[in-house]
């Protein structure tokens, strides 16, 4: 059936438009008319035509609320008993923007016979490969709600983690931020002024005083080549990760430093063991599994272990003794997850092992929290501090000499 936009005038000549499915524009006329609407435009609109291209251009990404709010919904149409076709048709209008247009092209792509799975697989940036192939396992279990149930957990599960790690790493950087500002502040408009009169006093100068009056000075001539040293750091820093070999060094130090160790081992166990037993208990094989998980996991040490395992694991059934050559799970959740392929309740172990630690997590991101900002406090201090008595050294000085 195709779609029509309209344009029309209500009674009170409020302008409306929008969009109908029907077999011909007389239907379409017909529904406006009933509606109250007098229309004025009637024309047959093209797949996803929902915005035009400039709106398209700046429409916006779709953000995980978005996704979660799509999900959600999907699921109480679903289990009040609604079509899978009417339902994404009533979702269409609940959504503007990038998502709106997505959903009108899902909506035609069902009606042609495709499968969700297939329809949304056509939006990575959007819909990962967790939610295309735990959709296309519901498909084909017939458990669609249960599966949207699952993932309505996982993604917010997942968004307030990262919520509460965001939230705990903005106070120390807006204080680290301001650091620097008030210390680039100093040096350039306040330093030099104060410390000309000193310099003119032809006396020798003491040592801080010869720092900021150095650091002073390569800040007002030499901005524009720190911004691009700056930038060149960034952008090779970027290169790197972005390699194979570069990503796995800088995975290698992150599980070395200090402070930083201990959270990137937990966040991996955490992402392993959420994905993993969330794909798994939602009936997707072993094998898939791993391929899903191996691609996403974000730590390259744990994802080249279980590259290198995938054939044996598979073969065997087992994954525990695997993961202890990574070094990099905890021997509970070793146990834990070697009690569960014993058991067989492999997917419940790997979903308790990560709400265990995915609340120690979140315990950590509350103790840098508590560590950084006095941290950043004192760093300012000092800073701020050796820039002051730079300033007041001269000054003292020359105070001195005239008292004598």
């Amino acid at each position: 059936m195709p779609q029509f936009f309209y344009q029309a005038f209500s009674k009170d000549g409020k302008k409306a438009t929008g969009y109908i499915d029907a077999p011909s524009s007389a239907h379409v006329k017909e529904q406006l008319v009933r509606q109250g609407l007098f229309p004025t435009t009637i024309t047959i609109a093209k797949e996803g035509s929902k915005l035009s291209f400039w709106q398209t251009l700046f429409a916006g990404k779709v953000t995980n609320k978005d996704k979660i709010l799509f999900t959600r919904q999907l699921y109480v149409l679903l289990k009040a008993g609604v079509p899978l076709l009417q339902a994404i048709e009533l979702l269409v209008d609940q959504f503007t923007g990038k998502l709106k247009t997505m959903l009108i092209t899902i909506k035609d792509d069902l009606k042609e016979g495709t499968a969700l799975a297939a329809a949304i697989a056509k939006y990575p940036d959007v819909f990962d490969k967790i939610y295309v192939q735990l959709v296309r396992a519901g498909e084909a279990s017939g458990k669609m709600e249960s599966v949207l149930e699952r993932l309505i957990v996982f993604y917010e599960r997942k968004e307030d983690l990262r919520k509460r790690i965001s939230g705990a790493l903005t106070y120390p950087i807006i204080q680290l931020v301001v650091a620097v500002l008030v210390v680039v502040f100093l040096m350039v408009f306040v330093v030099p002024n104060i410390v000309k009169s000193a310099v003119a006093g032809g006396k020798e100068l003491p040592l801080p005083t010869k720092i900021v009056i150095s650091l002073s000075n390569i800040f007002q001539h030499y901005y524009l080549a720190i911004f691009i040293i700056l930038g060149a750091l960034y952008a090779v820093f970027k290169y790197i990760k972005s390699t194979d070999a570069g990503a796995r060094v800088i995975d290698t130090l992150k599980l070395k430093l200090p402070m930083i160790k201990y959270f990137t081992r937990i966040n991996a166990v955490v992402q392993f063991s959420q994905t993993l037993g969330l794909l798994i208990s939602s009936g997707v094989n072993l094998s898939e599994s791993l391929d899903i998980v191996v691609s996403i996991v974000d730590n390259k040490i744990l994802a080249d272990t279980l590259n290198e395992a995938r054939d044996k694991i598979i073969k065997q059934g087992k994954i525990a003794q695997y993961l202890k050559q990574t070094n990099l799970f905890p021997p509970i959740a070793i146990y834990m997850i070697g009690t569960g392929e014993e058991s067989g309740q492999l997917d419940v172990m790997l979903l308790t092992v990560s709400r265990n630690y995915e609340e120690e997590l979140g315990e950590i991101a509350d103790k840098i929290t508590a560590s950084l900002g006095p941290v950043m406090t004192i760093f300012m201090a000092i800073a701020v501090g050796f820039i002051i008595t730079a300033v007041a050294l001269p000054i003292i000085q020359q105070t001195q000499g005239m008292a004598k």
